[in-house]
């Protein structure tokens, strides 16, 4: 088990695929950051006049972690760029992330090599699909709001 292991996005609408990501952070390391993505960030997402506010997002997923876990053990922050605390601190010892955002990872151990940091151990859940064998994802869910 780690002793810090960061995860990042925008767990707007949070589903399944987001409670994976945390549950499997949770499930691998003693403390977790969670780098939530500010209203600055996320203003060329799609759909975004429909994004949940960072203040709501934020309570579910507070909400969700405390269903079963102890929030001491939680940190989240506002991400106000793609990389977060990890290239800025050396503490971190792993990532969670989706596969979508592999190559998000593999950027942030680049700019820790830069910075002479230790590379993180990169942990990778699978993309979660619905009954309909589609991707669960965020800007569905959006689009798909009336």
């Amino acid at each position: 088990m780690f002793d810090l292991v960061g995860l990042g996005g925008t767990f707007d609408h949070l589903h399944e695929g987001h409670r994976l990501l945390i549950k499997t952070a949770l499930k691998v390391s003693e403390k977790i950051v969670i780098g939530l993505a500010t209203e600055d960030l996320l203003k060329n997402k799609k759909y975004s006049q429909k994004l949940e506010g960072y203040e709501t997002r934020k309570n579910n997923i507070e909400k969700f972690i405390s269903s079963f876990a102890d929030l001491d053990r939680v940190k989240i922050v506002e991400l106000n760029e793609p990389y977060g605390p990890p290239i800025k601190e050396e503490k971190y010892q792993g990532l969670v992330v989706s596969q979508e955002t592999y190559s998000t990872a593999l950027k942030i151990n680049e700019k820790r090599r830069e910075k002479g940091f230790p590379p993180l151990v990169i942990v990778v859940i699978p993309i979660i699909k619905n009954e309909k064998n589609e991707k669960i994802s965020s800007t569905t869910i959006r689009k798909d709001i009336k």
